[in-house]
């Protein structure tokens, strides 16, 4: 039963790789073509999501070897890239919503944002509620922790929605930009608390090793 929900696990992680994949490429290519802000900004996030989900991908690999959970130095990488990544992404958004507000840019339209992030919220609904079933059933903080990340995604969502149907539904420019800001604030959420999970697993590495060492003396 242990094996078949870690396989289980292996492929909710690998379909949130491709999706995200797919969903990177399509929001990236509509929100420059439509000069939409908020939708690059949330393609551009999806592809910095890629990242974790290869990195909880391989950890599955190594659990299911390993016979239990264990953190590697693939995956405080993997951590330390994705935070990185999220705060370049929170800067560029930052200052291309500060230039758009002072210039009084506007899209051209909305329209993608509001079908992406329909199907966006639909897909990361099923994802966490498969991935805390999972992780649940297992007892698998690893897992919660993809769960919490897909949760993130929902919210990212949410955020593109409000202000793609904001703009289609009044035509203020600036709702577009404000909706980039809303998606900055939450990318640099999800940076610190990569970059935090890192430095806690050097933590943790460090003290086993410490535990190690005075054990061997």
């Amino acid at each position: 039963m242990q094996d078949k929900l870690y396989t289980r696990a292996g492929y909710l992680a690998l379909f949130t790789i491709f999706y995200n994949i797919a969903e990177g490429l399509v929001s990236v290519w509509f929100g420059f073509a439509d000069e939409t802000l908020s939708l690059f900004g949330f393609g551009v996030d999806s592809f910095i999501e890629v990242i974790s989900a290869v990195g909880v991908w391989h950890m599955l690999k190594r659990i299911r070897h390993n016979g239990g959970e264990s953190r590697d130095e693939f995956e405080r990488r993997a951590l330390r890239i994705t935070g990185t990544a999220f705060y370049l992404l929170t800067a560029g958004l930052l200052l291309s919503a500060g230039i758009n507000l002072y210039s009084g840019h506007k899209p051209e339209t909305t329209l993608w944002g509001i079908i992406i992030s329909l199907a966006s919220m639909s897909f990361m609904w099923y994802l966490i509620r498969q991935k805390t079933f999972v992780g649940t059933a297992l007892g698998s903080q690893a897992i919660l922790a993809d769960a919490a990340c897909s949760r993130a995604c929902l919210y990212l969502s949410l955020v593109l929605m409000v202000a793609s149907i904001g703009y289609q539904a009044t035509g203020i420019g600036s709702l577009d930009s404000i909706g980039a800001l809303l998606i900055s604030w939450l990318t640099f959420r999800e940076g610190r608390e990569a970059l935090d999970k890192s430095h806690g697993l050097n933590c943790s590495c460090s003290c086993s090793c410490g535990s190690s060492t005075e054990t061997k003396q």
